[in-house]
């Protein structure tokens, strides 16, 4: 008897756009696949076609949809910050699809430098290039004319998601959800609106912007035939298929970077430095948040070694620290003149030497934040999520330094549309959480006297 199809979700990624269809006994089939519009890097511009990516993202839905005769509810779920400025009369761009990677913000965040803590304050997030506002003040200070036809109502502007569900609304909607307002620097987190103050920063005027909405209950209708019920970012989708709100637990997800994030319990902040995180609103207009620690760059750092063959009882075996964050270190220290470092030369080192002791800067990274987490909220067990995490050398570092038993690797792929999908659906975690427990096994045992060490390493670092 064929599987019920009780949702269908789109993941708007990077550089690949997703769809699958959600069975009532919460596994994701039907999977299809395309590859994104390449993203034209020029200096640091990253900008790419949104038309070619529209037709690409209701291609691979269309495809999705015909493995199944349902119009089941959809969630879609969608890269943060990316966005374009579009005619309202004819859909057309004005703007390419500029990256969440664009780096021309910049300058708006050298002029904002001192209004960082007020910016933190109301947007839970530090000051940077990658998000929506810096680089729209620039594009708007360099075209004054454009002010006038967006607050005229002649262009539009939004993320995203914005423009695919204004597309496929006919012009209808212009909308977007809290978890994408939430990565533009433009939203109170605490209010949940656009905030008066933010937009005034970045010189952006606060009626341009799409209506907030919560992230689930939207039963808006799509020209397609489908309804739209949930919306919301693509990392927030993948927590929500990953861990569960209210319990002690936390998720490691190390990619092309990595983060570490715990649900917030009712009424707490995020710790000093640590992001604070709106990972979605759900219908009866709760916010749900979570506290995120963040590796910037891991997998530049991995990408000259055969990482594939480190082993677990390689790690510890010599008094070289290392940080393998080329980029700079991210929260909760946000320090860009610490990045791709070590303690001592490692120049006549052999490439796997140099290798592991990369790997043990991301295992000591991870472990310090689950410890300030743990410390303030109490953790209990982990799931490992993520392209490295599928490293042995990796899982079982992270076992034997973490300051509880219970480490998992979480088997399901596709968490993004999982999430999305769920949502739809109605269900924010499936009781099929499909995960293998962790256990040290030959990591060295001497490895947390090694991290003991590796933190007051860094702690000096810090302090100079």
């Amino acid at each position: 008897m064929p599987a019920v199809t009780v949702a269908i979700a789109l993941d708007l990624g990077t550089t690949a756009i997703k769809a699958g269809l959600l069975s009532a006994d919460g596994t994701l089939g039907g999977v299809v696949a395309r590859a994104a519009p390449e993203v034209a890097v020029d200096g640091g511009r990253y900008e790419s076609d949104a038309l070619a990516y529209a037709a690409t993202a209701e291609a691979v839905l269309s495809e999705c949809l015909a493995q199944t005769t349902m119009r089941p509810p959809f969630g879609l779920c969608s890269q943060r910050s990316s966005f374009l400025i579009w005619e309202r009369a004819t859909g057309q761009p004005v703007t390419p699809l500029i990256s969440w990677q664009d780096g021309r913000g910049a300058e708006s965040c050298k002029v904002l430098r001192g209004k960082e803590s007020v910016i933190r304050d109301l947007a839970g997030l530090p000051l940077a290039a990658y998000y929506l506002a810096p680089k729209l003040r620039v594009l708007l200070r360099a075209h004054p004319s454009w002010r006038e036809r967006l607050v005229s109502g002649e262009w539009l502007l939004g993320t995203l998601d914005a423009f695919l569900i204004w597309r496929w609304t006919g012009g209808r909607h212009h909308l977007t959800d809290a978890s994408m307002a939430a990565r533009t620097l433009l939203m109170d987190i605490h209010s949940l609106q656009w905030s008066p103050v933010l937009c005034e920063l970045f010189d952006v005027p606060r009626q341009v912007l799409p209506e907030i909405r919560p992230s689930t209950g939207w039963a808006l209708q799509l020209e397609n035939g489908l309804t739209l019920q949930a919306s919301l970012s693509d990392q927030s989708a993948a927590l929500v298929a990953s861990i569960a709100a209210g319990q002690p637990e936390a998720l490691v997800n190390l990619g092309t970077g990595g983060f570490v994030i715990r649900y917030l319990p009712r009424g707490r902040n995020a710790p000093d430095g640590y992001l604070q995180t709106l990972v979605w609103q759900d219908g009866a207009g709760q916010a749900h948040f979570a506290g995120e620690g963040t590796l910037n760059s891991i997998a530049a750092a991995l990408a000259p070694y055969a990482v594939d063959a480190c082993r677990a009882e390689d790690l510890a075996r010599d008094a070289i620290f290392c940080l393998a964050e080329p980029s700079g270190l991210g929260a909760p220290y946000f320090r860009k003149d610490l990045g791709l470092m070590f303690s001592a030369p490692v120049e006549r080192l052999p490439a796997q030497r140099v290798a592991v002791l990369l790997l043990e800067g991301i295992i000591f990274r991870v472990a310090r934040i689950l410890e300030d987490l743990h410390r303030e909220f109490g953790i209990e067990r982990v799931y490992l999520s993520g392209g490295l995490s599928g490293l042995p050398c990796l899982q079982q570092g992270i076992a034997r330094c973490v300051p509880f038993a219970l480490t998992y690797r979480l088997s399901q792929s596709d968490a993004s549309l999982a999430g999305a999908a769920r949502l739809a659906a109605g269900v924010t975690l499936a009781d099929t959480r499909y995960a293998e427990k962790v256990e040290a096994g030959r990591a060295a045992p001497g490895l947390p006297e090694k991290y003991a060490r590796w933190k007051v390493w860094l702690d000096g670092l810090l302090r100079a």
